[in-house]
């Protein structure tokens, strides 16, 4: 686990790819557009520090997806903001389009 002020980031115990990472703010709140400014911009750090992270440990990543799902209706599962840092590989999917909305299909 990796803190930053008021985030913290563990790896997501069902992530599509190796190292997909969740940024989640220690205080409880439903979803990305009710955290505080403060909470979205330690986000926003601690994803930076990630991806420097993870691409300096891994060289076969070559690009990531930043994900948030808001509600039910948009696939968000777990009623606590999260927001998903995802190291993407080349032909880690036969069809990278679109992020891995697909591959979730």
């Amino acid at each position: 686990m990796e803190e930053f002020d008021s985030v913290f980031a563990v790896e997501d115990k069902f992530g599509v790819f190796h190292n997909h990472m969740l940024v989640i703010p220690f205080r409880h709140t439903e979803d990305f557009f009710s955290m505080t400014s403060k909470e979205s911009n330690d986000a926003e750090d601690l994803l930076r520090i990630m991806r420097n992270r993870i691409s300096l440990t891994d060289s076969s990543v070559n690009g990531f997806n930043v994900c948030v799902n808001c509600r039910e209706s948009e696939g968000q599962t777990i009623f606590h903001a999260h927001i998903h840092l995802i190291p993407r590989r080349k032909r880690d999917t036969t069809n990278p389009r679109g992020g891995v909305q697909g591959h979730y299909l």
